[in-house]
Formats: C-alpha cells, sequence, structure tokens
C-alpha cells in the first residue's frame, strides 16, 4: 500500500518559501515617461522615407492638377525636347546597349523577379516580409495603373521609338513596377547595414541605367519615368520600415529559431532605458541566455548594478523578451493543436502581448507566494505599447538543467513535491520538461510559467506528475523515482497519470530525449508502467468537436483561396 501523502508546509511556513531574496541590486529614482513621448523602439521612417513620401504626394498632385486644368501639353514640350535632343546621340551601338540595359523592365524579366522573391521569402519562411511584398507592389501597381489610365497620355511621339511598348505611359507602368520590385527585394532579402547600403546602390545604379536606356530609345516620357521611379521608391520603402523595422522583423541568414529576437543595437539600447525608467535597474548588458531550451520567447541575461559599498559589483536578472511575433506564434501553434487533435485544455490564443506577459507574470507571483521553488518574479518593462514588454525575475545563477544535473532522492523529493503543492492550490505548469528544471547546490527551480493553469482539470495535474517523473528517471532510473514518489502520491494516482500521459502530452524536449533513451534499450514509459501494480486504461482526449470541425472546413477553405490567388499573382505578376 502506497502511504498516505504528505502535507507540504503552508506559505511562510518552512520550506521553498524560506530560500533568500535575490542578491539586492542598485535602485536608481524611476522616470515616467511623459505623455507624447515615443516609446522606446518607435516604428520610424526616417529623413529619406519621409522626403520620398513628400516626392510622391508632389507626383499626385501634379497629376490631379494636370488632369483637372489639361496642362499636360506644357510637359509635352519639355519631354519631346529631351527625347530629341537622346535621339540625336543614337548610334548602332548605343542602341544595342540600350536594348539590353532595357531589358530589365520587360514583362519577362519582372516576372522572373517575382517568382524569384516568391521562392525564396517561401524557402526563408519569411512570411511577414511576403505578405507586405505582395500587398505593397499590388497597390502600387494598382494605382500607376489608375493614374495612367484616367490621364490617358500616348507615346512620345515627334520621336523615332525603339522597342515595343503597350499602355499609357503616365506613370510609366514598367518603371514603376522595376523600381517596387526592386526595393521591396532589397528590404526584404538583404541584410540592415553595409549590405543593405550597398543594395540601395545596385538598385539605383539598376534604375538609372534603365531610365536612361528607355530615354534613349524613346520608349517613355521623361517626366512619366520620374513619376513612376518616385512611386516605385516611396511605396514599399514606407511599408517596409513601418510594417517589418529591423528591430522587430530583422533579415537574417543565421541558423535560430524564428521566436529568438536580436536583442543588440537599438532593442538593446531600448531594452537597459526600459529598465532605468520603469523599474529603477541600471543595466550594464543584454545577452541572450538558454536559447536552446526556449522556442515561445527570448529569454535573456541582464547584467545589472548590485547595492553594494563597491559600484563596480553586478549582479544578473533574468528577462523574457515578448513580441508581437510571439503572440502570432502561439495563435498558429493552437489552431494547428486544435486542426490535429480536437479539443485540448486551454487552447485559447493570447491576442496581445500584454495579455500574455500579463497572464506569465500573474502565474508566476502565485507560484511565488504558494511556496513554491520558482524564481522571484520583480515586475514588467514595456519597450513598445502592445508589441514588445520584458518579464523580469530573479537569475538563477550557477544552475544546471535536470537533464545535466546529478540528481538524488533530495532532488527527486523536492520535484515531487512542486507537484503535489501545485495540485493542493490547485494548479498546473503544463510545460514540465528538463529545460524548466534547473538545479542548484542539492535545490531544484521550477521555471517558466507561461503555460501554466489556473483550476486545470484532474487530466492536466496528473500529466504533470507523469512528466516529472520522467524528467527526474532520465538521470536516474524509473524504479528510483516511483518509489519516492510513493511517498507522496497513491498508486492510483501514479497510475492515472501513466494513463493520461503518452507522445501528446509531453513537451517536445522531453519526448526528443526520451526516444534517445529507447535507442540505448531504455524505455522510460514502459519501465514505469512495469512497476505499477495495475494499470488504468487510456485517457482519450476528445478528438472531434463541432468547433475542430468548423475550423478545418475554415482552413482548408482559405487554403484553397490563397493558392488561387498565389497562382494568379505568379501567371500575372503586373
Amino acid at each position: 500500500m502506497a502511504s498516505v501523502p504528505q502535507a507540504l508546509p503552508a506559505a511562510g511556513a518552512t520550506g521553498p518559501a524560506t530560500r533568500p531574496s535575490p542578491p539586492s541590486i542598485a535602485r536608481v529614482r524611476r522616470r515616467r515617461r511623459p505623455s507624447g513621448e515615443p516609446p522606446a523602439l518607435p516604428r520610424q521612417l526616417r529623413t529619406s522615407g519621409k522626403w520620398w513620401l513628400a516626392l510622391s504626394g508632389l507626383v499626385v498632385l501634379a497629376w490631379v492638377v494636370v488632369v483637372v486644368t489639361g496642362t499636360i501639353r506644357y510637359f509635352d514640350v519639355i519631354d519631346t525636347r529631351i527625347l530629341q535632343a537622346a535621339a540625336d546621340l543614337r548610334s548602332p551601338v548605343g542602341i544595342d546597349v540600350a536594348q539590353v540595359a532595357g531589358a530589365l523592365a520587360s514583362e519577362r524579366a519582372l516576372h522572373a523577379m517575382w517568382l524569384t522573391n516568391l521562392v525564396l521569402l517561401v524557402a526563408f519562411r519569411r512570411w511577414r516580409h511576403l505578405f507586405v511584398w505582395f500587398g505593397v507592389v499590388l497597390i502600387v501597381v494598382n494605382v500607376a495603373a489608375v493614374m495612367s489610365t484616367t490621364l490617358q497620355r500616348p507615346r512620345p511621339f515627334e520621336v523615332e521609338l525603339l522597342g515595343s511598348w503597350s499602355g499609357f505611359s503616365m506613370p510609366s507602368l514598367p518603371m514603376t513596377v522595376l523600381a517596387a520590385f526592386l526595393v521591396s527585394t532589397v528590404y526584404a532579402l538583404v541584410p540592415p547595414g553595409s549590405k543593405r547600403t550597398v543594395g540601395k546602390w545596385v538598385v539605383c545604379g539598376l534604375l538609372v541605367l534603365t531610365a536612361l536606356s528607355r530615354i534613349y530609345l524613346a520608349q517613355d516620357h521623361p517626366t512619366g519615368i520620374v513619376a513612376g521611379v518616385v512611386l516605385g521608391v516611396a511605396g514599399p520603402l514606407a511599408a517596409f520600415r513601418l510594417l517589418t523595422p529591423n528591430a522587430v522583423y530583422p533579415v537574417r541568414y543565421s541558423r535560430g529559431r524564428p521566436a529568438h529576437l536580436d536583442v543588440s543595437g537599438e532593442r538593446g539600447d531600448a531594452i537597459v532605458r526600459a529598465l532605468q525608467d520603469q523599474l529603477g535597474l541600471l543595466a550594464t548588458d543584454v545577452t541572450p541566455f538558454g536559447l536552446a531550451g526556449s522556442g515561445g520567447s527570448t529569454p535573456l541575461r541582464i547584467t545589472v548594478k548590485a547595492h553594494s559599498s563597491s559600484p563596480a559589483e553586478e549582479s544578473c536578472v533574468f528577462g523574457k523578451l515578448y513580441a508581437i511575433t510571439h503572440v502570432r506564434s502561439d495563435r498558429w501553434y493552437k489552431l494547428g493543436r486544435a486542426l490535429l487533435y480536437g479539443r485540448l485544455e486551454d487552447e485559447k490564443p493570447f491576442h496581445s502581448v500584454r495579455r500574455l506577459v500579463q497572464y506569465e507574470d500573474y502565474i508566476l507571483r502565485l507560484f511565488w507566494e504558494a511556496s513554491l521553488p520558482v524564481p522571484h518574479p520583480l515586475g514588467i518593462i514595456e519597450i513598445t505599447p502592445e508589441r514588445e514588454y520584458v518579464l523580469i525575475t530573479e537569475f538563477i545563477a550557477g544552475a544546471k538543467e535536470a537533464g545535466d544535473a546529478e540528481i538524488d532522492d533530495e532532488i527527486i523529493d523536492q520535484g515531487l513535491a512542486a507537484v503535489r503543492r501545485m495540485w493542493d492550490i490547485g494548479m498546473a505548469h503544463r510545460d514540465i520538461k528538463p529545460a524548466n528544471l534547473l538545479v542548484r547546490d542539492r535545490e531544484l527551480f521550477l521555471i517558466d510559467s507561461a503555460f501554466a493553469e489556473v483550476r486545470p482539470s484532474p487530466w492536466r495535474q496528473a500529466v504533470d506528475l507523469a512528466n516529472m517523473m520522467l524528467v527526474l528517471a532520465l538521470r536516474t532510473d524509473a524504479a528510483q523515482v516511483y518509489a519516492r514518489a510513493r511517498r507522496q502520491f497513491t498508486d492510483e494516482e501514479i497510475a492515472e497519470a501513466f494513463a493520461a500521459t503518452r507522445g501528446l502530452t509531453m513537451p517536445s524536449q522531453l519526448r526528443r530525449m526520451l526516444r534517445q533513451e529507447a535507442k540505448q534499450a531504455r524505455d522510460l514509459h514502459a519501465d514505469f508502467l512495469r512497476l505499477l501494480p495495475f494499470q488504468l486504461p487510456p485517457v482519450h482526449i476528445q478528438r472531434w468537436t463541432w468547433r475542430r470541425f468548423g475550423l478545418t472546413v475554415v482552413t482548408v477553405v482559405a487554403a484553397a483561396v490563397a493558392a488561387v490567388i498565389t497562382a494568379g499573382l505568379i501567371g500575372s505578376p503586373l
């Protein structure tokens, strides 16, 4: 018979609550951001973007004036004189060179550029850049097409035209499309910095070369070319800088998870300023930490000034950076689980970054007040309202993950006691895996409460117990963990835990490590089942609901519509 579960100490008595607070850190006077002051990471057009938008406004204004007053004849006279002067410089070699240079604006070249961008953005899974690419090109091209159709300006006259053309010429639609494609390519595929600067100069050179060739061949009016280039550059420039800023959606080709954001440059400086203004912490360094075990946020190690007689002494705090990309990933992840498995507990997505970080901070404080061995919560800082926040907690210095640490009976008891305590207070962690169990100085810490749940179902609580036992058995064995578990849980509770737990209910890291153990002829899950005096039938998860059916139908229809639209765009990028 299993022993009666032992009562755990209440909060404020003995046990985890007696753990000392994190090292004292220096505090300074907090600064409240005045109303109207932009946040630490605003979305900026910068000076060049404002100039290009101003030029595009002038182009639209000039077009309106010409349409209303009918003064296009004055532009015709100026353009004709320029084209006649260019025609006087023609030579057989020059014509051949101009035709080769002008081929970049041909329909075949634009189509190849369109397909290349589509393939590369899909291959690198740069979905936001792809959607912005689609949207901005379609808007710019349609605006230019409406303007040229309304004005109905013919091709140049009184000058011999060399080459093919079609449609009206104000603004020049080929130059508009070419400029939009080239600028979008630079912002979607070229990393910021010196490489993007070089790319901009290359685009400038290509546009100038193509424009000169079309003037030389009299394929376009000079004013039409200028108007087309301005519209083609201003639209993508503004869209990519506002919708995919470098600090939020960097273009990079280094390996890593999409959830791991770059904290160097502007974002790192913004975090340092926010720590001082909002929490009174003087940060000296912000670096990524423990990325291998994190897939839904960007974990950070933040060095701060310590409260000491020595001003050079430093301490560390831990930060979890959450951005709008993590909320969107959470939505897609939970939609996928709903489509694949039906109704699982607490699969409702978060709708804002603020709610996500508030929820984790709230759960962490509940755990701390309930004497669970979790890091001390220190607060939340805001980087960009509704878009980026950082959860600040105690940094467990010198700790090792449970998959790498030495596990003995004392550590096993602490891990099982944490599960029992969560059962007693009506909570579940829902993400117990080696990366979320830290061991330091024979003390176990439970971290990452983002997926925790208040008042979970008995099934979810049972899954926590089985996952904890499996994690602890990775560094010991099933018999040792089972023997310690019977000191705090009954055989019925342990049997229920393993009846509720299978591949789907285990975190991916734990599943992967169990598969590695199985390759060495060590099936921990089966070992626990053999140790049980009896086994309960598997707990089935409800798989089909009307909600799942409706989501599946909507998803299939949306995918079909997207495929049709994409096929149409691929076939006719203009």
